[in-house]
C-alpha cells in the first residue's frame, strides 16, 4: 500500500506529542511492507528543532503553503490512502485539497480528539470543519469509547475508528542507569494541565524536601515557583526519553481537561513510560482501567497525599507489570497492524462501492 500523510510534524518533537506518535505508527506500518510519504509544513519553530530530519522508514518532504501542495497533486491522486492529521496549519484547506484530488481512501487522524470536538462546538477550529469530517472515509480517533459514536452520530463521520497512540519498543525499554529522581514528569506546558501538575508533583515536592523531582518539557512560564528539589529540563528529545524514564523511580501522567471529560484518551507518555518499566502515577479518567489496571499496573491519585503515599510503595513489581501490558497491547507493531487492517478494509469497501456504481451505470 502507498500511504501519504500530511501531519503536524515528523521531523521535530519540540513542543508536540505528534512526532513520536507518527514515528512509532509509521515505522511499524512501513515494516509491514508499505510505502509512506510524509508531507510536513515547513515552519520555523520545527525547522529550528529537528531531531529526525531523515527518517529511515519513510520519505519526508516539506511544503511551504497550501498552494505548494500542487507539486504533490499527482502523488496524492495515485496513493492508495491519504491521511491528514490534527493541528496541521491551514488544515481545513489542506483537507479540502486532499478530498478534491485523492482517488484512494481519505482519512483524518485526530491525535487531539476531545480538544478538536470542543473547538468544533465553539466554532473556532482552524484545522477541521464538519463538512470535511463527512468527506473523509475514516476518522481515526485518539479517543475511544462513547466518543466514536458521537463522531458518527453528531459530527457526520462515515466511520470512526479508535487509533490510540503506541510506543516503539525498540527505542523505549528499561536502561541500566542510576536512579536520579523519585518522581518525574515529561510534557509540554499546558494551562489546563498545570493545576494537576501543581497538585500531584509540585506540592508533594514541597512536602517532601528529602525527595527528588524533575519536570521536563518546554514553554513553562518563567513565573512558576519551582521548589528547590524539582529539577527543570527545558527540552528532552525522544532519544533521551528512555534514559529519563529509567532514571525515575516513578513518573507522573497528567491529562488535559478535555481528554479527562471525554475519557478513553490514553497519552503516548503512558505507553512510553510503561515500555521502560517505570511505575506510573496518574490522574483519573474514565477508561484508564482498560489500558492499565489500577493498583497492579498503574497507581491513580487525586491529591498530593496519595502521591506521597504511592512514592512509599515498592516500585519494581508495578513497573514490570506495566511493561508487560504495554508490550502485549500497545506496541507500535500491534498498532501498525490494526491501522493497516482498517485501511485495507476501507479500500475494499470503496472498491466494492465503485464496482456496484459502475454496474448500475452500465445497466
Amino acid at each position: 500500500m502507498k500511504l501519504i500523510v500530511l501531519g503536524l510534524s515528523l521531523s521535530s518533537s519540540w513542543g508536540n506529542g505528534h512526532a513520536t506518535t507518527f514515528r512509532a505508527l509509521l515505522s511499524a506500518f512501513a515494516e509491514r511492507g508499505n510505502e509512506v510519504l510524509f508531507l510536513e509544513r515547513n515552519v520555523p519553530w520545527y525547522a529550528d528543532h529537528r531531531d529526525l530530519p531523515d527518517p529511515d522508514f519513510c520519505k519526508l518532504a516539506y511544503y511551504d503553503s497550501v498552494a505548494a501542495l500542487e507539486d504533490w497533486r499527482e502523488d496524492i491522486a495515485e496513493a492508495d490512502a491519504v491521511m491528514v492529521g490534527s493541528y496541521v496549519p491551514d488544515g481545513i484547506a489542506v483537507g479540502a485539497f486532499v478530498q478534491a484530488h485523492a482517488r484512494g481512501v481519505t482519512c483524518f487522524y485526530d491525535i487531539d480528539t476531545p480538544v478538536t470536538l470542543a473547538r468544533l462546538d465553539r466554532e473556532d477550529c482552524d484545522y477541521l470543519s464538519r463538512d470535511l469530517i463527512a468527506g473523509y472515509d475514516i476518522y481515526f480517533s485518539f479517543s475511544g469509547g462513547e466518543t466514536l459514536a458521537r463522531l458518527e452520530r453528531d459530527y457526520g463521520a462515515r466511520s470512526a475508528r479508535p487509533l490510540y497512540c503506541s510506543v516503539d519498543t525498540a527505542r523505549y525499554r528499561p536502561l541500566e542507569v542510576p536512579v536520579r529522581w523519585d518522581l518525574s514528569y515529561l510534557g509540554t506546558y499546558s494551562p489546563d494541565r498545570q493545576p494537576t501538575l501543581e497538585r500531584l508533583l509540585i506540592e508533594p515536592a514541597r512536602r517532601r524536601p528529602d525527595l527528588r523531582f524533575a519536570v521536563a518539557g518546554p514553554q513553562y512560564p518563567a513565573d512558576i515557583a519551582w521548589p528547590s528539589n524539582v529539577q527543570r529540563i527545558e527540552h528532552l528529545p525522544p532519544a533521551q526519553h528512555a534514559a529519563f524514564y529509567s532514571a525515575s523511580r516513578f513518573t507522573l501522567n497528567v491529562t488535559r481537561a478535555d481528554m479527562i471529560a471525554a475519557g478513553w484518551s490514553p497519552s503516548v507518555r503512558l505507553f512510553e513510560a510503561g515500555a521502560c518499566g517505570t511505575p506510573i502515577i496518574s490522574d483519573k479518567w474514565q477508561g484508564i482501567e482498560t489500558v492499565l489496571r489500577p493498583g497492579s499496573e498503574i497507581i491513580l491519585a487525586d491529591d498530593s497525599a496519595e502521591v506521597i503515599a504511592a512514592l512509599g510503595r515498592p516500585a519494581r513489581k508495578l513497573g514490570k507489570a506495566a511493561r508487560g501490558a504495554v508490550l502485549e497491547h500497545h506496541s507500535a507493531a500491534r498498532r501498525g497492524e490494526q491501522f493497516e487492517a482498517d485501511l485495507w478494509f476501507a479500500i475494499d469497501v470503496a472498491n466494492t462501492d465503485k464496482t456496484a456504481a459502475d454496474r448500475r451505470e452500465m445497466a
